[in-house]
C-alpha cells in the first residue's frame, strides 16, 4: 500500500554540488601540501636524528682537530686538545638542545 501513496520523488543530483565538492577536495589537498601536513612524520624524525648525530660528531671532531693543531704549533701537549674537545662537546649539546626544543612546538 505504501507504494501507491503519493510522496516526494528523489531529486536528481545537482551538478553544482558535485563541482563544489570537487573544488573543496582540491583546495583541502593543496592547503595540506602548502602547510606541510601531507608529509610523513617518520621522515622528519629520521632527518632530526641525522642532524643531531652530525652536530655531535662535528662538535667533537672540530674541537679535537683545532686543539690538536694548536698543541702542535704551541708545544702544549694535550691541553688544547682536551680543552677544545670538551668545548666542542658542550657546543654540540647546546645545539642539540636548541634543535629539540624548536621541534616540539
Amino acid at each position: 500500500m505504501a507504494e501507491n501513496e503519493p510522496g516526494l520523488d528523489p531529486l536528481p543530483e545537482d551538478a553544482r554540488l558535485t563541482s563544489l565538492d570537487e573544488r573543496l577536495a582540491k583546495a583541502k589537498s593543496e592547503e595540506a601540501i602548502r602547510s606541510g601536513e601531507g608529509r610523513e612524520t617518520g621522515e622528519d624524525g629520521y632527518r632530526l636524528g641525522n642532524r643531531v648525530l652530525a652536530e655531535l660528531i662535528g662538535g667533537m671532531v672540530g674541537g679535537a682537530l683545532i686543539g690538536w693543531v694548536l698543541d702542535r704549533l704551541l708545544g702544549t701537549s694535550p691541553w688544547f686538545l682536551l680543552g677544545l674537545l670538551f668545548l666542542g662537546i658542550a657546543a654540540a649539546f647546546r645545539n642539540i638542545i636548541r634543535i629539540s626544543s624548536k621541534r616540539s612546538k
